[in-house]
């Protein structure tokens, strides 16, 4: 089978199975499993499909967006691994900022409750925060069903009466080239300018976001560090040679 032919089968198959084995790759075509890796390495960078551990997955939409509740019932247990590890770098002492991610909304239970002021766009971390009696502020804006987020002009200004000792964010796509992305330009600036507001910034992210580019950008991989589950080694020093990456294993 001609590279072209094979391509084009790997493309096909994508479009019907969201992930595909490497060996189903090489039973389908003939080719060897050399072949094959190169033939996706190649599709990758063409932006065609996404390489994961042991094959490939079709790339999300631009503008794919899922809703807050659709989220926060997806990989719970990495999310929570994750959550855990983040919220172990408040310190007493610190003001933070909690953007409104699923990821970020699971830091809420584990976070220390003396001494802390947490500011976010977050409606659904609000009843958690309460509970445990952390002091809380919540920005002003236009609150987006879909994520629960307050975001637009109002948020903008809100924020900018705040400074940040550590800023925690939720993102859709992380690429070594485009960066950390989101679906919604609006979120993207209330996720940029809480970035600038604080001394340090952490993207929480489990390994399904890595590869992924969505439709506005937020920032470049180097002005944010990188909490994760896992990391595929085929990619990790596209990542590591740009920022720092916390893999957090149970």
């Amino acid at each position: 089978m001609l590279t072209p032919e094979r391509h084009q089968l790997i493309l096909q198959i994508i479009k019907e199975k969201p992930i595909v084995k490497i060996q189903e790759l090489v039973d389908l075509t003939e080719a060897s499993e050399s072949t094959i890796r190169r033939d996706l390495t190649i599709l990758e960078e063409g932006k065609f499909l996404k390489r994961v551990h042991g094959g490939a997955a079709r790339l999300r939409g631009k503008l794919q967006e899922p809703s807050m509740i659709e989220k926060s019932t997806k990989y719970l247990q990495e999310k929570r691994q994750i959550a855990q590890y983040a919220a172990s770098l408040v310190e007493e002492g610190d003001s933070i900022y909690l953007d409104a991610g699923s990821t970020i909304l699971e830091m809420v239970s584990f976070l220390p409750v003396k001494d802390i002021v947490v500011v976010t766009n977050g409606l659904m971390h609000l009843p958690q925060l309460l509970e445990r009696n952390i002091e809380t502020y919540v920005i002003g804006g236009y609150a987006k069903p879909k994520t629960n987020a307050i975001i637009g002009r109002g948020a903008l200004a809100s924020l900018e009466q705040y400074r940040f000792d550590k800023c925690f964010l939720g993102v859709n796509g992380i690429h070594p080239h485009s960066g950390y992305t989101t679906p919604d330009q609006e979120e993207a600036l209330i996720k940029q300018k809480a970035m600038t507001l604080s001394r340090e910034t952490f993207v929480l992210a489990d390994d399904t976001k890595f590869s992924e580019i969505t439709f506005a950008k937020i920032a470049d991989l180097h002005e944010a560090a990188i909490i994760t589950n896992t990391i595929d080694e085929d990619h990790k020093g596209q990542y590591t040679s740009k920022t720092s990456i916390k893999v957090v294993t149970s």
